[in-house]
């Protein structure tokens, strides 16, 4: 990690007198901590941030100049409700990031887990839920309600439709357009999004052993390649793999597919 151009918070910055910043958090100048915002030990905050609340964000993340973090959603339903967001640790969030709170008419909330990039521009609109682990490329766009699996990998450009869900361990290339649910472990890519096999790739980097990834392999094919509805896939997965819980997360992103899958 790079040297930290200041320490503690910085005489340019402006800090609310509510806001509650741990041991050896760093704010730097011309940046803004709203009231009811908690950081955590050991973040870094650059400069010309702005954070508001109500927001916690937890330890040791690193947050880029000019991005927007806990503002009030874009949704014209939204009257000024106390939703808020929630930040794990160990994030990194880069130049010009846009995230909102939640609304009301979901759970009120925002989430983002811990060990995530999010890189450039990208942005996280209200009710997202984002795992651990996860890489959001440049530009890419969550609109509401969007829920993003542990380890999966946005491509730069990547637009996701409210209310999808991208599966764990699943990659979109870059400048896709995701308009259904990404199930666990696919790649996808297009205009729409279209699949385009397993994140073999990925997987095998992450430690999948090669007899699981065989199997992955043939779970893609009975879902995407026998003619099955999304229910009849999963019906032949439960019965076929029963004791297989690496094939578990395919089947709960196809039983949680309310949109539909790509395909």
């Amino acid at each position: 990690m790079a040297t930290k151009e200041w320490s503690g918070v910085h005489p340019q910055a402006i800090v609310d007198p509510s806001a509650r910043l741990a041991d050896n958090v760093t704010v730097g100048p011309w940046s803004y901590i709203g009231p009811d915002v908690e950081i955590g030990e050991g973040t870094e905050i650059m400069s010309h941030v702005v954070i508001k609340g109500p927001t916690t964000i937890g330890r040791n993340n690193r947050i880029f100049q000019f991005s927007s973090v806990g503002e009030e959603c874009q949704d014209k339903k939204y009257a000024g409700e106390p939703t808020k967001l929630v930040i794990g640790n160990d994030n990194t969030i880069r130049e010009n990031c846009t995230i909102h709170r939640g609304t009301v008419q979901d759970r009120g909330e925002t989430s983002i887990g811990s060990g995530n990039l999010l890189m450039a521009y990208v942005h996280v609109a209200h009710d997202c839920i984002i795992g651990d682990n996860t890489i959001l490329a440049n530009c890419a766009t969550l609109a509401g309600h969007v829920s993003v699996g542990d380890y999966a990998i946005l491509g730069g450009g990547t637009m996701v439709h409210q209310f999808c869900h991208i599966g764990t361990h699943s990659m979109s290339a870059g400048g896709s357009i995701v308009l259904k649910d990404i199930p666990a472990y696919v790649m996808a890519s297009g205009q729409s999004a279209q699949p385009f096999g397993m994140n073999v790739e990925g997987l095998r980097r992450r430690g999948f052993s090669k007899e699981v990834l065989l199997i992955l392999r043939r779970a893609y094919k009975v879902i995407y390649r026998q003619g099955l509805t999304t229910e009849q896939a999963v019906v032949e997965l439960e019965k076929a793999y029963p004791d297989i819980p690496e094939v578990q997360p395919l089947i709960e992103s196809l039983r949680g597919a309310d949109r539909g899958i790509i395909r």
